[in-house]
This record gives C-alpha cells, structure tokens and sequence, in this order.
C-alpha cells in the first residue's frame, strides 16, 4: 500500500481549522486515504472527529496511506502538501 511520511506544519497542532482544511481535502480524493502515527492504528481521512482525536502536535510525524491505484500518489502529495502547511501563520 502506498504511504507517505509527513510533519505536521501548523503551529498549534492539527486543530480544528487544519484539521478542517485536512478532511476536506481528503474528502475530494477519489480514494480512500487512512492517516495515523506511524506507530498506532491508521483512523480515516475523511472523519474529521478521528483526525482531531490524533492530537498532533507541530513537528510529529503522521503516515497518511491509500490503497494502490491510479490516484495514490496525487492524492497522498496534495494531503501532505495541506498537513506540512502552517495554517496559523498570519
């Protein structure tokens, strides 16, 4: 299965508006994306509650995963693009 190191970026962890901005974008994928420490168990992209309940902080890594197909590796680049982003940078 493909899968994708990524840091978060944002200041204050992955709150509720990056953690936002992370569902959406996960949400427009046309395949399915898990994401989780790489550690733990993997909870869906797309559930905004699952991604806040990580509590990821600036700085920890997070592994986003998809399964194989045409649109993997587009989609694990763009979710990482929006998790490595400071979106609490003014």
């Amino acid at each position: 299965m493909p899968h994708l190191l990524v840091t978060v970026g944002s200041q204050q962890g992955l709150h509720a508006r990056p953690a936002s901005l992370f569902v959406q974008a996960a949400t427009r994928q046309p395949v399915k994306v898990t994401v989780g420490r790489p550690d733990q168990p993997a909870v869906d992209a797309r559930s905004l509650l699952s991604v806040l309940a990580l509590g990821a902080a600036q700085g920890d890594t997070l592994q986003l995963t998809t399964d194989e197909g045409e649109h993997a590796a587009t989609a694990l680049e763009e979710l990482a693009k929006v998790l490595s982003k400071d979106h609490d940078a003014s």
